[in-house]
């Protein structure tokens, strides 16, 4: 795919729109605590992109860094200074062609009848420093949207 991509969302009620252009830097899943609990699922699946590549329309709140909708309570996009995270089930086509994740996240709390990804990294907690290093030049944690939970 090419930087002429791109994607569309919203949160459930239309309210807040968003569009990103281009491919993720990255993508990847979740298992922390945090992320099961606002998703209300097992894990969360979601890509990043850099800041520059997103846009947006509605009004949003956030709690803990986490952007929803005020009206349906949709999780949005979390919008960091030089990343924004996209949660996948947030884009209008599904399924996301495109969008396979490269990595896991929380790992130890992963349910036992779900399967690692063959060809994902697997990390016990949050990416770290070096291990972006590993992962081809992607971006520090901490320096965008990051996890801050068990």
């Amino acid at each position: 795919m090419s930087d002429d991509i791109i994607r569309s969302g919203s949160c459930l009620c239309g309210g807040v729109q968003f569009r990103v252009t281009g491919e993720p830097l990255r993508v990847g899943l979740c298992h922390c605590k945090d992320c099961r609990k606002t998703s209300g699922s097992a894990y969360q699946a979601f890509a990043v992109w850099p800041s520059q590549a997103f846009e947006s329309t509605g009004i949003t709140n956030s709690y803990g860094g986490r952007s929803f909708c005020p009206t349906c309570g949709s999780r949005l996009p979390t919008v960091g200074e030089e990343e924004v995270e996209v949660m996948i089930g947030g884009l209008d086509v599904a399924p996301t062609e495109g969008l396979e994740p490269s990595y896991e996240l929380w790992i130890g709390r992963r349910e036992h009848w779900l399967h690692s990804l063959p060809e994902a990294r697997q990390f016990e907690q949050d990416r770290t420093v070096d291990d972006s290093a590993a992962d081809d030049g992607e971006p520090e944690a901490g320096r965008g949207p990051y996890r801050r939970s068990a």
